[in-house]
């Protein structure tokens, strides 16, 4: 089962046109450590290559030299000689290449980022090699793969050197999916409902690596004790190992994350700088947007509110279980989730990651709305007016005139909406109507784990949706 490629739809089809194109192709596959892509490049390819080389972390360039040519060696079954430089290696990899027969030669080169040690213009050479020779041909797919979201980012994906516009495909490989993590654990036959793997990603997310963790013999409460709270637990030091390998100059990272931390729904740009001292100026807004390509924030602007007032969220759940449990582990109890399944701080927990775990399932939500081919953009709200500040955690905008007030409530049992709730929920729609779009037709959605109980106060919702449709 472990060699059984899992959902990847969308991915497997740009693959399938990669073998399919009549021309050489470049493609860079990125995303956060952990999530797949060399699992999905070996076993989309069958390991039918005509050239794999894996890069090695905090090694020099004479190392990574040697780590090539020893590469090459296993391919033309000689005893080549080690290369001066990158342009050397590159000109052997070409001149292997064009021993080969007629058909598609795929070059598969992993962890690219750790091949460009200081000073070694690696760019440079892969740059020269690409441009003067591949796209001369027709029959070169090269697949540069890589953990290292800054690098992929700033000198392939958005080069603006001799690269620029180079890439024919990119993939941006994303975790998985309620759906896909469900493929996967019926695919292991550990038997878990959906509120189990709800459970499971409201932890840790939809990274496949995680999920290969769990053990069958155990229940989910069992493995998140044995992953994360038991000594020597694999994934309690996980985060400072994540980051650093996803961003060459991880402490500003880290500041940045740890500030967005604190705050649920979102800090504004301004927010940042006061908070972390950092300087308000492009390596910012780089940092920001790799955040956000890693999945680990979104910037989202609240309704009303002006471009320059949009909030930076922490989307992960990984991470936001991290801060809430992990970080500062006062418990030191390895039995710790099954023992708080039942306590109030669990059902506290639980609420707030329900909500993200909605936010990560929006293309499910508007599915199940049938709204799948109106444009929209998901926001929260604030108001600024009232005593208290009525506030809304997910309104769906969309272009029909039409809003959707989300409601996400994670119980064990059908939600019941008392007298009580319900005058709260007329207040907000009230409110939000009166502060922002009075225009737009507000539709009261319920997003729930087990349903709602119909009473006579459940009639104010227009949509229901159940932790089901999440799934689909």
């Amino acid at each position: 089962m472990e060699n059984t490629l899992i959902g990847r739809e969308r991915e497997k089809e740009i693959l399938n046109e990669v073998t399919k194109s009549q021309e050489s192709e470049f493609v860079a596959i990125y995303g956060r450590r952990r999530i797949g892509k060399t699992f999905l490049v070996r076993k989309y390819f069958k390991n039918s290559f005509a050239f794999y080389m894996t890069g090695v972390d905090n090694i020099t360039m004479q190392e990574q030299l040697i780590n090539f040519s020893l590469a090459l060696n296993k391919y033309t079954q000689k005893d080549n000689s080690v290369p001066k430089n990158w342009f050397y290696a590159f000109d052997a990899l070409q001149n292997y290449l064009e021993t080969l027969p007629d058909g598609d030669k795929v070059v598969f080169i992993d962890e690219m980022p750790w091949l460009d040690t200081p000073r070694s213009k690696f760019v440079n050479a892969l740059e020269h090699f690409w441009n003067s020779w591949a796209t001369q041909r027709n029959d070169i797919k090269l697949i540069a793969c890589g953990s290292a979201t800054s690098w992929m980012l700033n000198e392939l994906v958005n080069s603006r050197g001799g690269l620029h516009n180079r890439l024919t495909r990119k993939i941006l490989l994303e975790p998985f999916t309620l759906k896909e993590c469900k493929q996967y654990f019926d695919a292991k036959k550990m038997g878990y409902s959906q509120r189990d793997i709800a459970e499971c990603y409201m932890v840790m997310g939809g990274v496949p690596f995680y999920l290969k963790q769990m053990q069958k013999k155990m229940s989910v409460a069992q493995n998140i004790d044995a992953l994360f709270f038991k000594t020597g637990a694999l994934l309690a030091d996980e985060y400072s190992n994540l980051m650093r390998s996803l961003f060459k100059h991880s402490a500003n990272y880290f500041k940045i994350i740890e500030l967005l931390s604190q705050k649920g729904t979102g800090l504004s740009r301004l927010d940042i700088l006061a908070g972390t001292g950092l300087v308000n100026n492009g390596g910012l807004t780089q940092m920001l947007n790799e955040l956000q390509t890693c999945g680990f924030i979104r910037e989202y602007l609240p309704i009303g509110k002006e471009k320059k007032t949009s909030l930076y969220q922490i989307i992960d759940p990984f991470l936001l279980f991290h801060f809430r449990f992990i970080q500062n582990n006062k418990y030191q109890n390895e039995h710790f989730w099954m023992d708080m399944m039942s306590s109030p701080m669990h059902d506290s927990w639980a609420g707030y990651a329900f909500e993200v775990l909605c936010l990560n399932h929006l293309r499910q939500i508007k599915a199940a709305l049938g709204i799948s081919g109106v444009e929209c953009r998901a926001a929260s709200w604030r108001s600024e007016k009232t005593k208290g500040g009525a506030q809304i955690d997910l309104l769906i905008d969309r272009n029909d005139n039409v809003v959707n007030l989300c409601e996400m409530k994670y119980s064990k049992r059908a939600f019941t909406i008392s007298a009580k709730y319900e005058n709260e929920l007329m207040n907000k729609i009230d409110v939000f109507r009166e502060e922002t779009c009075p225009q737009k037709s507000v539709r009261l959605t319920m997003i729930t784990a087990s349903g709602v109980s119909p009473n006579k106060h459940s009639g104010i919702i227009q949509n229901e949706l159940k932790l089901q449709d999440l799934f689909a």
